[in-house]
């Protein structure tokens, strides 16, 4: 399975797509030390496994899983995280209020603006209440480019995340995708949403208002 890459200053971003809902799995190289964070689990436990051979070629140092990251706590993110904590022995992390949800133990909970640091590089969580509870994106800051959000199904291209139809978990969502990203971040930052092609906060800006009247 063929693999999208981002290469940065310091990290190598790959991707692959996996299962029927064609869930992204993410994974973040340090060029320097092979220090790993992967993000989301989502499904086919040997794709993983190749992507995790494949990024061998990004780094000059052995590659290292530290860490998997999961965005938020829905089934089909997660199939493959028991298998892959099992082979690999990384610890994880997830939002405080989504990690009881999850398959595994949770080492890390997070919370708004919690930094976790890999060796040389280090991503910021956001906290982005209304997919789910405690769903989080995570934020890679490129020190000569722009910054990385990997935001699971709270952002999309054309719009946010899914809510159920409930007008007060929606308003939750857009409030906190518009303060927490587009406020906080530039138009060049690439978002690399849970499924389909990325976007960036510039294509997207525009339609904010559009969203906010189409409503839940």
């Amino acid at each position: 399975m063929d693999s999208l890459i981002h290469s940065t200053r310091d990290v190598t971003i790959r991707s692959i797509s996996v299962s029927e809902m064609n869930n992204n799995v993410y994974l973040l190289t340090s060029k320097a030390t092979g220090a790993q964070l992967l993000i989301d689990a989502a499904d086919d436990f040997p794709a993983i496994q190749q992507l995790l051979t494949d990024s061998a070629a990004d780094t000059s140092e052995p590659t290292k899983l530290l860490r998997i990251a999961t965005t938020h706590q829905h089934w089909d993110h997660v199939r493959a995280l028991a298998e892959l904590v099992a082979a690999n022995g990384a610890t994880t992390s997830a939002g405080a209020d989504d990690a009881d949800a999850l398959p595994v133990p949770v080492d890390v909970r997070l919370s708004h603006g919690d930094v976790e640091r890999f060796d040389d590089f280090e991503v910021r969580a956001i906290h982005l209440r209304g997919h789910t509870p405690g769903s989080i994106a995570f934020v890679y800051q490129d020190p000569d480019g722009p910054a990385h959000i990997f935001s699971g199904d709270s952002l999309f291209p054309g719009g946010v995340g899914n809510t159920q139809n409930d007008p007060a978990r929606f308003t939750s969502l857009l409030n906190d995708v518009t303060e927490r990203l587009f406020d906080a971040y530039p138009d060049d930052t690439v978002v690399h949403p849970g499924h389909g092609l990325p976007t960036t906060l510039g294509a997207e800006r525009p339609h904010l208002e559009e969203w906010r009247a189409r409503g839940a």
